[in-house]
């Protein structure tokens, strides 16, 4: 099981860290259980980076590496490292009616889908991702409570 580390970089929206290590750690299994095959990264990291970041921070890192300089959701590098935008999942959240750290949450969890395989460029596919990482989420909080 790879270690989980989690950062805060930015400064805007103050994120409860704490809960959201205690989801990564708790969905980490679940999220290696749906990997879609035995080379996924997700299955031979000895550690995962999360890093909390603004819009600005995440569209600059978007530019350099997926030629897009517009402001995203989330980044995964297969080497382990999760960027997300703590900006995106303000505006993100209010529209679905989530939290900010739940829609984090979220985020934290594609990142590890992402990393086990899935990706979301293709409609049938993404569907998919969605409904297991909602799943996955709810399995989670609820855990938690």
């Amino acid at each position: 099981m790879p270690s989980l580390k989690l950062y805060n970089r930015q400064r805007q929206h103050q994120p409860s860290l704490p809960w959201l290590r205690k989801v990564i750690k708790a969905a980490l299994p679940l999220c290696i259980a749906e990997a879609k095959s035995a080379e996924a990264p997700l299955l031979n990291l000895e550690e995962i980076e999360f890093t909390i970041i603004s819009d600005a921070e995440i569209s600059r890192v978007h530019a350099e590496f997926l030629d897009d300089p517009t402001p995203t959701d989330v980044i995964t590098f297969h080497h382990g490292e999760i960027l997300v935008s703590a900006d995106t999942a303000v505006r993100q959240g209010a529209e679905h009616g989530q939290t900010f750290d739940q829609e984090l949450a979220l985020y934290l969890i594609h990142g590890l889908m992402h990393l086990g395989g899935w990706d979301d460029h293709e409609e049938a596919e993404a569907k998919d991702m969605a409904q297991k990482q909602e799943s996955i989420l709810m399995q989670v909080t609820a855990q938690l409570l």
